[in-house]
């Protein structure tokens, strides 16, 4: 065979096998498009979830919801957590309420620490406050502290930093307790 006519050949064999293995790259598309949608998504790095009343015998009204998450591509900065949570205490008609944007939240095992700026609030002076809660997930016997435990309330708290709470003192109110919390697991 002449040169040229093997390098027409191999040229016209090479086009061919192109041609098929696209082909075949087209019909396999939309199961690799649906083996992509199965595919298990990456846990995100940490989170806060749930809600829950604290028990008081004096019958005060205490509640706290979550919803606090760390993306898994933040894994290595706690400060970069999103969402909210809420917060209020009632007691004879008479209390505050508050709604703070996360800044901070680590977790380690069954234990949550989470921190943010109060955005909203009816007691005066919060608005702006950092404020921090911490969280031990027990199933059904959930506890809880925060920040201004020992100062008695949030506005009394002197620049707290990300991320900074109290241990959870406090127990919740039996049959209330839904938190969960996702452990935070850093590359170290």
């Amino acid at each position: 065979m002449k040169r040229r006519t093997k390098i027409v050949v191999l040229g016209s064999a090479l086009l061919l096998t192109a041609g098929a293995a696209s082909a075949a790259t087209a019909s396999d598309a939309p199961r690799q498009r649906e083996a992509a949608s199965d595919a298990p998504r990456q846990r995100e790095a940490a989170a806060l979830t749930g809600t829950a009343k604290l028990y008081r015998s004096a019958g005060d009204d205490i509640t706290f919801s979550f919803d606090a998450h760390l993306a898994a591509e933040d894994k290595a900065d706690p400060s970069k957590a999103t969402g909210t949570f809420e917060f209020s205490h009632y007691l004879n008609g008479e209390g505050a309420r508050a709604e703070v944007k996360v800044d901070c939240l680590l977790t380690g095992g069954k234990v949550a620490v989470v921190s943010g700026v109060v955005t909203d609030s009816d007691l005066p002076g919060a608005k702006g406050k950092r404020v921090g809660v911490t969280v031990h997930d027990l199933g059904r016997h959930d506890r809880l502290g925060y920040s201004w435990a020992s100062t008695g309330s949030p506005v009394d708290t002197k620049e707290l930093p990300k991320c900074v709470s109290s241990a959870p003192f406090e127990k919740v109110r039996k049959g209330t307790g839904d938190f969960t919390v996702v452990p935070w697991q850093p590359e170290l």
